[in-house]
């Protein structure tokens, strides 16, 4: 099988409005991925700034624009290690908007960047604005890559979304706290299998203004199978993927008998409801 890559989510904390501690706590662990062959290494939701913030003018001062300092010193990371890097962040703009954002960065500068676009209640998510970049695919070493962001996965037309784009990796930077620990596993399993991808869902683990974040970071291939998982402990989560084999949406258990294929046996011509707004 070609075209193979290895990645590695990493399942840290990080300290609350102190980027510069952040970029270089990663900075310090990436020789051990590297030393592991991983090519994409991904950070949780929200890394380089924290996500309990107690107001928006607390948010906003903690954020950065992109690029801006934080991410020029990732891309010199990727450029030293040869490697891709996704983090989590809280993301202004010059005109003082504020979004939950994540960044796809490689040796030669910024891939891609999304927008959170499902804003729950809580942290900083109630002072940004929902995100208004449509969904991308990205190709990096042979392997197409989307990106959602925690709550996101949540809502299963994301993820189909990014599949139907060609999508063999989803990714989903997360900071889940202690709430989210009864559904953590079905949700990230079913995404999964909906969509015949590679699912990659990477929390951080500590506390942080009173909240507590759960860990559970888990990788899982294209049948919901676990890949690589974590408790609650400071771990690095490595994978190999194998890009053709999420390709192949048909799964043939008895030739001409018995064979699923769920993307192309959808029924879209039934689904209008699923563009309709609902009033609240």
């Amino acid at each position: 099988m070609t075209n193979a890559i290895k990645i590695a989510g990493f399942q840290i904390d990080c300290a609350f409005a102190d980027s510069d501690k952040n970029v270089k706590a990663f900075a310090e662990m990436v020789p051990q991925a590297i030393a592991q062959n991983a090519k994409l290494l991904i950070l949780p939701e929200c890394y380089l700034s924290g996500y309990a913030f107690a107001n928006r003018h607390e948010a906003y001062s903690i954020a950065e624009t992109v690029p801006g300092p934080s991410v020029d010193k990732l891309i010199a990371i990727c450029q030293q290690s040869n490697c891709y890097v996704v983090t989590g962040m809280l993301e202004k703009t010059h005109a003082g908007e504020l979004f939950n954002s994540a960044v796809l960065l490689g040796p030669n500068g910024i891939i891609g960047k999304y927008r959170k676009m499902h804003i729950p209640f809580m942290g900083a998510d109630r002072f940004v604005t929902p995100g208004n970049i449509p969904y991308e695919v990205y190709e990096i070493e042979g392997i197409k890559v989307g990106i959602n962001i925690c709550f996101d996965g949540s809502f299963p037309e994301g993820s189909r979304v990014l599949a139907l784009m060609g999508a063999d990796l989803i990714l989903l930077p997360t900071n889940w706290p202690m709430g989210a620990k009864p559904f953590v596993l079905p949700l990230t399993i079913a995404r999964a299998i909906e969509n015949h991808v590679y699912y990659a869902a990477i929390n951080r683990i500590g506390q942080e203004n009173g909240v507590r974040y759960i860990g559970q970071s888990r990788i899982l291939d294209y049948n919901g199978q676990v890949m690589s998982e974590a408790d609650e402990e400071e771990k690095i989560l490595y994978a190999t993927l194998y890009p053709e084999k999420s390709r192949q949406k048909r799964i043939v258990i008895v030739p001409g008998e018995y064979e699923v294929d769920r993307i192309h046996m959808r029924r879209p011509e039934m689904y209008s409801e699923l563009v309709k707004t609902i009033k609240k």
